[in-house]
């Protein structure tokens, strides 16, 4: 298997890391960026792409550099290449009218977290056998959970939700850590008890299987300081309003790049 991964910035790299953590030999994979000092031990770093065919081909590149990369990409497509794209706001009818020599398309929404392999990973595919349905799924598996989507477009709802999602938590982490300090807390200790509290409470969401709604329930106690905590992020279903209108400004922002690139 050989993997060209062109465009290797903070989402390239961080799939890049994911697959090396995992266990990926770094001979399978060439990077071409010509910003990139240097790249992981063991994987070849260009500057160009070289004139040779790749089983799959990763574009980290910003989505107004895809024109100029086309001529160079072409040679290196086959029949049974796959093509990984998480080019936000370019569809595959876009990918597909610039390099039909691809044996396959698939639209990858990642998020940085692919660097420890605990990323979400919405994937639609246009082109894609059932084997190389296959073997697509095993190179992401090091990386995080892959959900197939039903339809391009959901694209932009997973974008908001996983996508942008962490920097949303990032968010809620500075806040929790400021209302700590307003509290009477120093700064740094606040702010050292909210990410700890945080990464303790999402591991055990994920390992449960219980619902979050429940595993909230079961943190509050019936008139505590817990519940005097949600009534204020409930009332007026406050958060959920809150939370609503910020993935849906990140989905429709999704939307409009898409639409920009088909003009």
């Amino acid at each position: 298997m050989t993997i060209l991964i062109l465009g290797c910035g903070n989402m390239g790299g961080a799939m890049l890391a994911g697959w090396l953590a995992g266990g990926l030999d770094p001979a399978l994979f060439t990077v071409v960026d010509p910003y990139l000092a240097e790249a992981p031990d063991g994987v070849l770093l260009l500057q160009e792409i070289p004139e040779k065919q790749f089983d799959f081909i990763l574009l980290g590149i910003k989505p107004q550099a895809l024109d100029e990369a086309v001529p160079a990409l072409e040679r290196a497509l086959g029949a049974d290449t796959v093509l990984l794209s998480i080019l936000a706001g370019t569809e595959i009818a876009s990918l597909a009218a610039r390099l039909p020599g691809a044996g396959a398309i698939v639209r990858v929404m990642p998020n940085i977290a692919a660097a420890i392999g605990k990323a979400p990973l919405g994937l639609f595919a246009s082109g894609l056998a059932p084997l190389g349905r296959e073997k697509t799924e095993a190179l992401l598996a090091p990386l995080g959970q892959a959900e197939w989507l039903e339809s391009e477009s959901q694209l932009d709802a997973v974008t908001a939700l996983a996508g942008s999602g962490p920097a949303f938590v990032y968010r809620f982490i500075d806040a929790l850590a400021a209302g700590g300090t307003d509290l009477g807390l120093d700064p740094q200790q606040a702010r050292r008890l909210a990410l700890a509290m945080v990464e303790g409470a999402g591991r055990l969401a994920g390992s449960s299987d219980l619902a979050p709604d429940e595993l909230a329930r079961r943190v509050t106690s019936p008139g505590g300081t817990t519940a005097a905590g949600l009534a204020v992020l409930d009332q007026d279903q406050a958060l959920a309003g809150l939370i609503a209108q910020t993935l849906r400004a990140a989905r429709d922002r999704g939307a409009e790049l898409a639409a920009e690139a088909r003009r």
